[in-house]
This record gives structure tokens, sequence and C-alpha cells, in this order.
């Protein structure tokens, strides 16, 4: 009787063994399972510490390589407390929040609606965020912060492959 326990134990234990990954439970594609790992988040820090909003990224160059490979895309979502804008050298406003990568600022900035062609690799759609499809000059290097005149974020890095 002890022999038949301890084989259903280990039957039992070892059928609880899969080969299924961490995107099993989730009805992903494969562009949302790439957004997922691609996709950071940080804070935005005013100098006196408090959090005035949060910012995400996703390295669309990581998600579609064959479209997005003459220059560094990033669909940029983010929620700010006060009313704030990604700047954009077409219309520059000094209150504006600037996303720079090494130290640049971006050659494009788009705002997107809502609802957008990148609204199905993120599940947080909701109205008081803001939408950006921002373009860079290639990089080998990949380091993108946020910041303006009373706050900034920390350091967003990406690995190029």
């Amino acid at each position: 009787m002890k022999i038949i326990f301890t084989i259903f134990t280990i039957l039992l234990f070892f059928s609880g063994c899969s080969n299924k990954d961490a995107f099993f439970g989730f009805a992903m594609d494969r562009d949302q399972e790439l957004s997922a790992s691609s996709l950071q988040s940080s804070k935005i820090v005013s100098k006196d510490g408090k959090i005035s909003g949060i910012f995400s990224v996703i390295y669309l160059n990581e998600v579609y390589p064959k479209s997005f490979n003459q220059n560094e895309y990033f669909f940029v979502f983010m929620f700010t407390k006060e009313s704030k804008e990604l700047y954009n050298q077409k219309n520059p406003k000094d209150a504006d929040m600037r996303l720079k990568l090494n130290s640049k600022l971006p050659l494009k900035v788009e705002k997107l609606p809502q609802e957008n062609q990148f609204s199905h690799l993120v599940d947080t759609k909701n109205d008081w965020n803001q939408y950006y499809l921002v373009a860079f000059e290639q990089s080998d290097t990949i380091n993108l912060t946020l910041d303006d005149n009373t706050s900034s974020s920390r350091v967003i890095k990406y690995k190029k492959e």
C-alpha cells in the first residue's frame, strides 16, 4: 500500500510539470508578446520629490523590425497631473515635456488618438493618457529620458541587437 501511495504521489507531482510559457494564460499574438517584453515605464518626479506623472515606452524597432528600421521608433503613452504635451519642434512650447534619446530631441513627434495602430499592443487604454509615435536618429545606444523645467524621469535603456 505504501508503494502504491508513493508512486501515486510521484506521478501527481510530475503531472504538474508543464512546457507552457509565461504567456500561456493570455490570448496574445506575437506582436503583443514582443511589446510586453519591450514595455518600460518610469515615474515623472518633480524636483521636490513628488510624482507628477508616469510615462511608458515600447521600442517599435523590436516589435516591428521590418517596418521600423530606418530610425529609432517608440510608441509613448504618458499621464501627467498637470496638462502637458510632448515637445514637438513644429509647435514648441516651453512647458512641454521633452523626450530625449541620448540627450537629443526627436526627429518626429506625432500625437495619436486613443485608438490607433498600436493600441492593440497595450491593455492600458484610457481617456487621461496621451499617445505618441516618436522617431529619433539611428543610435548605437538607447537611453531615453523625459523632462521639463520642473520634473524628470529615470533613464530608460534598451539593448540593441
